[in-house]
């Protein structure tokens, strides 16, 4: 295998790697109502009620306003609709590196300021929504984890431009090049 198809085959199992993790984000947007009762559920099976009492209680608060949400105020869930939606569409943009990385390297960083984007987001609007700090760093932690992959794609990337991109002639009129024309 050239050194071209190893790296195109890499950024491609990356991109996949990636795609797969945003997409299940996503999709878990659309359950939260029964997934969080089922996490719930497996929390106190697993005993967590006694040794992490705080994220019970965050878990607790967090069931039943999702419950009043989906039994009185149904429209806000809509919200939580459009966030998965939103994950499924940013996922279908990474295609484009997919099929050509080199042209389309403007996804992959697009994704990194997504990402590190993540962090403010957390830090600000967190302790306006009375999110626990804890909770917030659990959120920053997808922005972290997830730049890595796209950090190591754009490496690639750039290791593929430079095998695949012939070295640039000097321009004309520099020292060291005939000028058109001139002996």
């Amino acid at each position: 295998m050239s050194d071209r198809a190893a790296l195109l085959k890499g950024i491609r199992v990356w991109l996949v790697f990636f795609v797969v993790c945003l997409v299940l984000s996503g999709a878990t947007a659309f359950p939260l109502v029964h997934e969080l009762r089922w996490t719930e559920e497996a929390l106190r099976s697993l005993g967590a009620p006694e040794h992490l009492p705080g994220l019970m209680e965050w878990i607790e608060r967090v069931r039943d306003g999702l419950d009043t949400a989906d039994a009185e105020y149904p429209f806000l869930l809509y919200g939580t609709d459009w966030l998965a939606f939103a994950h499924l569409v940013i996922a279908v943009a990474f295609y484009g590196p997919y099929r050509d990385p080199v042209r389309n390297i403007w996804v992959i960083e697009f994704g990194m300021i997504a990402c590190a984007g993540i962090i403010p987001l957390a830090l600000i609007c967190g302790p306006v929504r009375g999110i626990p700090l804890w909770w917030s760093v659990l959120d920053m932690a997808f922005g972290v984890f997830g730049v890595v992959p796209l950090y190591v794609v754009r490496r690639r990337i750039k290791r593929l431009e430079a095998l695949t991109t012939p070295p640039a002639a000097p321009a004309p009129g520099r020292p060291g090049v005939p000028r058109p024309g001139r002996a």
